[in-house]
């Protein structure tokens, strides 16, 4: 409910240089393009930090309802302007538009050179808050200065312009500002629109009521918004680039921005290569093997001629799947066509798959793993069973947590890789560090369980090594480690898993010679998972998923 208190006395009637019609629509256009500046910065945040810190749905409900608490703030400060409303709309809009259009370059700041962005994802939460509650009450005042309505008319028009900007503004970040200008500069853009729809409206609608000193002052502010958020749009990607040294070290030879994710290949020709996957190293050369030969050969004991893998679009499962000269055909079902491309092309990464792209027996559909298992993946397998089905399912994908990877490791995705698998088939899932998150490790187990799996449990440790340069580095996926930082020792957990029985964790009798893995390794292994072991977990399923981060 709007204050009755914010509408403006009788007696404080504008000077108007249109007419009284033409400045209400040009005060409600105003609300609609102020709306739509909120609504990106909000989404900016989200993005943001659902990128550098992780857990978007945490992430998501931090930021919203930091900054909803903190506009309900806004609007009760706004009171003390109200004798001002003109000159303080016109700061307020300055002040947005600066934390706004500079908050993706401070928060990535903060990421790439202290490693920690939390903080100053509060603090712009809060302050873009705050500035945002502040607008409707000066805005409702300065619209009843230039015609007189009720005040229910008056908060049904201000809302719904700003309602039908909110809208045109979150559609504009995913599909224009996103594809188009990339999260720094789309921020710098859309403050350098903020300041100058809500600076052209004082000093123009209202720029008579004001004072020479007020217009000075009005003037110089948002020129000067305007100056800094040029600057740092001229200077973008040369803050880019040493952000992207900070974080990746000086060996970064490959970066884009797929529609996915941001992609980084560093070393390579000149150092061991590693792949970081939105800033969260997933591949590291120095001990790759580790983990895909942990992840792949026990599951090929047995029946192996069709395999299907799920994730790894770098192609480093394949490798070692191909490494069986009786495998028939390797599908790969990858989500980011952006990371294959790379696999098939990047000279490093291609020779470190052995060139499995250029296999005849390997072949990639671009789709999500759910999606592709409900539709193609179930009809065209023929069904559990069926002279189409898999041998073995493997799954290569991020760790689960409360974040879009949540449903690939949902009790209804193994009852989808189920339906695909041949009888007697395996399906290998990599299901995060037992020795750090024995809670996820043991949920996925108690999840295939669920969906009708037999499940044996195993671990595989990498070398001790430095990953990452920068502080704090993120370890995701194939190099989750079990401590964060260099010098720490990796620890993967998998779980292997088939219909009915559990399977026996072996190598296969014609099991090519392995760089790491031997029996007793795959035995210890064993042991190490058990060692965490927690009982009576309870599923995690599509809409109850019971992983945390």
């Amino acid at each position: 409910m709007i204050d009755q208190s914010v509408v403006a006395p009788p007696d404080s009637v504008a000077r108007l240089p249109v007419r009284p019609s033409a400045g209400r629509f040009l005060i409600l256009a105003v609300v609609f393009v102020c709306a739509a500046c909120g609504l990106v910065y909000e989404l900016e945040l989200v993005a943001l930090a659902s990128y550098l810190i992780g857990d978007s749905v945490t992430q998501a409900s931090v930021v919203l309802s930091l900054m909803v608490f903190a506009m309900g703030l806004g609007s009760l400060l706004a009171k003390r302007l109200r004798c001002r409303a003109a000159v303080g709309f016109g700061l307020v809009e300055a002040a947005l538009a600066l934390l706004g259009g500079l908050s993706a370059l401070v928060l990535y700041a903060t990421f790439a050179w202290m490693g920690e962005s939390r903080y100053a994802l509060i603090g712009f939460s809060l302050s873009i808050g705050v500035l945002i509650g502040a607008e409707i009450p000066l805005l409702m005042t300065l619209i009843q200065r230039v015609s007189r309505q009720d005040a229910g008319g008056t908060v049904a028009d201000l809302f719904a312009a700003d309602y039908v900007g909110a809208l045109v503004g979150g559609l504009a970040f995913p599909f224009l500002l996103l594809p188009w200008f990339g999260q720094l500069t789309g921020a710098l853009l859309t403050g350098a629109v903020n300041v100058v729809a809500g600076g052209a409206l004082v000093l123009w609608i209202f720029g008579r009521d004001l004072t020479g000193r007020e217009r000075g002052l009005l003037l110089l502010v948002n020129v000067l918004v305007l100056a800094v958020l040029a600057t740092a749009a001229v200077l973008v990607d040369d803050f880019e680039r040493a952000a992207r040294r900070a974080v990746y070290g000086d060996g970064v030879r490959v970066a884009v921005q797929t529609e996915v994710q941001e992609v980084v290949l560093t070393g390579g020709a000149e150092g061991p290569l590693d792949l970081y996957l939105d800033g969260r190293l997933r591949v590291s050369e120095r001990d790759e093997h580790r983990y895909h030969e942990a992840l792949v050969h026990p599951a090929m004991r047995g029946a192996h001629a069709r395999v299907l893998i799920l994730g790894g679009g770098d192609g480093l499962a394949a490798r070692e799947v191909l490494r069986y000269p009786d495998v028939r055909s390797v599908t790969l079902v990858e989500l980011d066509p952006g990371v294959a491309r790379l696999a098939r092309t990047d000279p490093a990464l291609a020779a470190l798959n052995e060139h499995v792209y250029d296999d005849p027996r390997f072949r990639v559909e671009y789709a999500d793993a759910f999606t592709w298992l409900r539709g193609r993946g179930a009809v065209g397998s023929g069904g559990s069973g069926g002279s189409g089905a898999y041998d073995v399912v493997i799954s290569d994908l991020p760790n689960p947590g409360i974040t879009p990877s949540t449903k690939l490791y949902s009790e209804e995705f193994y009852g989808l890789a189920s339906r695909v698998l041949a009888e007697g088939g395996r399906l290998a899932v990599h299901a995060g560090p037992p020795a750090v998150r024995p809670r996820t490790y043991w949920t996925v187990d108690a999840t295939l369980r669920s969906a009708g799996f037999g499940t044996s449990p195993y671990a595989a440790a990498g070398q001790a090594a430095g990953f990452g340069t920068g502080p704090d580095r993120s370890h995701d996926g194939k190099n989750a480690g079990g401590d964060d930082g260099v010098g720490a020792r990796t620890d993967w957990g998998f779980v292997l898993a088939a219909v009915g029985r559990p399977p026996a964790v072996g190598l296969a009798p014609d099991a090519p010679r392995l760089r790491s893995l031997a029996p007793p390794v795959l035995e210890a292994g064993i042991l190490r998972a058990e060692r965490t072991r927690l009982r009576d977990l309870p599923p995690s399923t599509l809409v109850h998923p019971r992983y945390a981060g």
